[in-house]
């Protein structure tokens, strides 16, 4: 008996879906640093993203993200105890997407199981990064454009509060008393030893690459707080070097990532536009 019109579509449409699946994965493969490495495919509402995993350069980061999309790590069900390992991106939207800038997920606010109960630490080289080299403030005083300053609030925030704690400043009459020694160590303070006074702690162990576009990296709440919630650059943001680890790079699909990009979304109002994670799995 032939096939009726609406299933032999539904065949031609799979059979098409399949080929262009399997050549976008194998212009990824040849897009690749190093074929070795982990390649995921993202698969969205808006359309397939390949992200190379880096894990030479974050091991234990990638590692985790992996075991979180294939359902490898155990949650409790709270309300009946039950102990279950899912896929945990599967079904999760971007909550926050700044157009021209990122794209993020995974964050979990946004998903019934929470977080897992531990979360990792920073795996990025600051050296590597050129953050050791990087001035605070040049010799007219004006700060680097890197550290993002753009008012006094942003300035006592990144710098001065954590300078402070450092010194054991704890009072107006301190600051006073030693404002000449405070503004000496801020002429001669780096980017990264700034950001070690904010409590971030690097290695050389392993090289870290910046974040430009195409980049993917972990998003967290300060410093050795990674967990499933991730980000996509679709610009070069070198004001988040040094505070976020990389775990991956676009290697197909970034016009995917920027149209997920075009609509903006407030993470505190979620919206029927967000871009909803069918699947996220390794496929190499």
């Amino acid at each position: 008996m032939p096939l009726k019109l609406p299933k032999l579509l539904l065949l031609f449409c799979t059979i098409i879906v399949s080929a262009q699946l399997r050549a976008d994965a194998l212009s990824a493969q040849a897009a690749m640093e190093d074929r070795s490495n982990p390649l995921i495919l993202l698969s969205t509402s808006t359309g397939d993203i390949f992200i190379e995993l880096l894990p030479n350069e974050a091991p234990n980061n990638v590692e985790n993200f992996l075991a979180l999309a294939h359902g490898e790590v155990e949650f409790i069900d709270p309300n009946s105890n039950t102990r279950f390992k899912p896929r945990y991106f599967d079904g999760m939207q971007f909550h926050r997407v700044v157009p021209e800038f990122v794209v993020q997920a995974g964050s979990p606010f946004y998903n019934p199981l929470g977080a897992p109960d531990n979360l990792l630490q920073d795996e990025i080289n600051a050296d590597s990064l050129g953050l050791d080299r990087l001035p605070v403030m040049d010799e007219q005083g004006n700060f680097n454009p890197i550290l993002n300053i753009g008012n006094r609030v942003e300035f006592h925030d990144v710098l001065l509060k954590s300078l402070f704690n450092s010194m054991n400043i704890e009072s107006e009459a301190e600051m006073l008393e030693q404002q000449y020694e405070v503004l000496e160590i801020l002429q001669g303070l780096t980017v990264k030893q700034a950001y070690e006074n904010q409590g971030y702690r690097y290695t050389d162990n392993t090289p870290t690459r910046g974040i430009i576009r195409g980049v993917v990296a972990l998003a967290n709440a300060g410093p050795n707080q990674n967990g499933p919630e991730f980000f996509i650059a679709l610009q070069d943001s070198p004001w988040l070097n040094g505070k976020h680890t990389v775990i991956g790079r676009v290697v197909e699909g970034l016009e995917t990532a920027d149209a997920i990009g075009s609509t903006e979304i407030d993470p505190i109002s979620p919206s029927r536009f967000s871009t909803l994670i069918y699947s996220l799995r390794r496929i190499n």
